[in-house]
């Protein structure tokens, strides 16, 4: 009745109704998560929200992803089993101790009942946990196998759960900082309801010296080297509390509108962030190349009396820490570089947004990241629970608890300060560069203005007309034919004479 000859049944031998029932339930399972992912991201498109939608098909990619990954194990696992090696290999990091000491007790009573044919079935059983012709395969050659059918299952299994907990793990911090952001609009909406611009084009604008300026005199700490410590460590304690203000919302919003939209001070900066954010998000929920290589370090690492995991978790948290105290040093500068250029100031005061002010004169360094703080402690919680329910909360892997605790403490941290602190700074902070991103349009004008470049293009190719491609940054976001699209598509050409201009983004006047 085995059929196989290890004692387990194959399809030769089991019932049709058991196979029919299971594939039922499988294919089922299969096409409902299918259609709840379409109907999703129709859902999300029909609400306008392309950011999101697309991050919906960020995480269809992942999936994809893992049926080729558990596709591809499936089908070379016999050949995996079959790759024999020295069990001297097999005894150097180790993830748990006493393995190396079993599995030379194991091997040399292999090695002495195997001469004799009548228990080599017997011996078979011992070394493959019950059923194993791979383990037999090896032992024939006194050697064991690469890694074993069980071993492939569990990290088939891993792989899986590390890109759920991943996907669900952004989320979180999407929801929970998006709810924070949100918060500000009531800031939004007084402002565009406070401020009479056109009122204050009648009246005399008023003076102010910059050093009484709320502002400045709430974050310029003076010059000097004391005082750029100060500053760092005032940037380091002011994100766990208050990260960002009313009045730093206020500022940096003006700043933002004078250097890109000062034609339309009436401009939603508070919507334009939304969608930023948004469309940054799509790129944080994907697992790239790059971390499944730290996946692979990390594992690399799990030996026996290191703790690896336990001094791991603290990277992402120092991490974190570094962001959110770069990102308010930032606004600290722009402040100083006010005060350090004006002695007073007419009207509102404006900041100066630049590149200047962050890593690298990147601020996309940032986003990077935020990208891989939360794969890793997306990691640290996954290799957990898979831990806890492949082998238990005593099992060896798992470590001790005075280790385990912490690593969690951590986890949680991380979530909830990236949640309300980190990421509603890395919304504002990052608008601060030298450039404005593509989300400042909306989705109907970016198609028409890259509808419009495509047809410049052609005219220009037409015509022959070799004209100098445009880098990067907009002085006016609201409606003009000196708008640049390299803003958009990050390389474009400047219209010809007599070209309509691009339409308006949204909130122009």
């Amino acid at each position: 009745m085995s059929g196989g000859g290890d004692g387990e049944a194959n399809l030769e031998y089991t019932p049709t109704w058991i196979v029919a029932i299971v594939c039922t339930v499988i294919v089922a399972i299969s096409l409902a998560a299918e259609r709840f992912l379409h109907f999703s991201g129709k859902f999300l498109k029909k609400r306008g929200q392309k950011p999101l939608s697309e991050a919906l098909e960020k995480i269809k990619e992942e999936l994809m992803l893992l049926g080729f990954i558990s596709l591809f194990l499936t089908v070379t696992q016999n050949g995996i089993t079959k790759i024999c090696v020295s069990p001297g290999l097999t005894r150097h990091m180790l993830p748990c101790k006493g393995v190396e000491e079993s599995e030379t007790a194991t091997t040399s009573h292999f090695q002495s009942f195997f001469s004799s044919p009548d228990i080599s079935g017997t011996v078979r059983r011992v070394l493959a946990g019950g059923s194993s012709s791979s383990s037999n395969y090896c032992g024939r050659k006194d050697k064991v196998p690469l890694l074993s059918v069980e071993a492939i299952h569990h990290l088939h299994i891993f792989i899986f759960v590390l890109a759920v907990v991943h996907v669900t793990y952004c989320v979180l911090t999407l929801f929970f900082g998006g709810l924070k952001i949100r918060q500000w609009k009531h800031w939004e909406d007084s402002i565009a309801k406070d401020n009479n611009y056109e009122a204050q084009k009648v009246l005399e604008p008023r003076i102010t010296p910059v050093h009484q300026h709320a502002f400045i005199k709430g974050h310029f700490l003076g010059f000097g080297k004391d005082t750029a410590v100060m500053g760092w460590l005032h940037s380091f304690f002011k994100q766990f509390f208050g990260s960002v203000t009313k009045l730093d919302y206020v500022t940096l919003r003006h700043g933002f509108i004078q250097t890109h939209c000062k034609s339309n001070p009436k401009f939603n900066f508070h919507k334009y962030m939304i969608r930023a954010l948004e469309d940054d998000f799509k790129q944080v929920v994907g697992i790239s190349w790059y971390l499944w290589i730290f996946v692979v370090i990390f594992m690399l690492l799990n030996v026996n009396g290191w703790h690896t995991y336990f001094w791991l978790a603290f990277i992402p948290l120092l991490l974190l820490l570094a962001v959110g105290t770069k990102m308010e040093h930032v606004i600290i500068q722009l402040a100083d570089e006010v005060a350090e250029k004006n002695a007073a100031i007419e009207g509102e005061l404006a900041v100066r947004p630049s590149d200047n002010h962050f890593w690298f004169h990147r601020p996309d360094v940032v986003l990077f990241l935020i990208h891989f703080i939360l794969f890793k402690n997306s990691f640290e919680i996954a290799f957990f629970f898979w831990i806890w329910v492949t082998y238990g909360f005593d099992s060896c892997i798992m470590g001790q608890v005075r280790y385990i605790v912490p690593r969690l403490v951590i986890g949680v941290f991380i979530l909830v300060l990236c949640s309300y602190s980190t990421l509603p700074l890395y919304a504002l902070v990052t608008q601060m560069g030298t450039h404005y991103k593509k989300a400042i349009f909306n989705e109907h004008v970016q198609v028409g203005l890259r509808g419009w470049a495509h047809r410049v293009m052609k005219k220009k190719e037409h015509k022959n007309d070799h004209s100098t491609v445009g880098q990067g940054s907009s002085q006016d976001c609201s409606s003009s034919g000196e708008l640049q699209m390299a803003s958009i598509s990050k390389r474009a050409s400047a219209p010809p004479e007599g070209n309509p201009p691009p339409p308006k983004p949204e909130g122009s006047v």
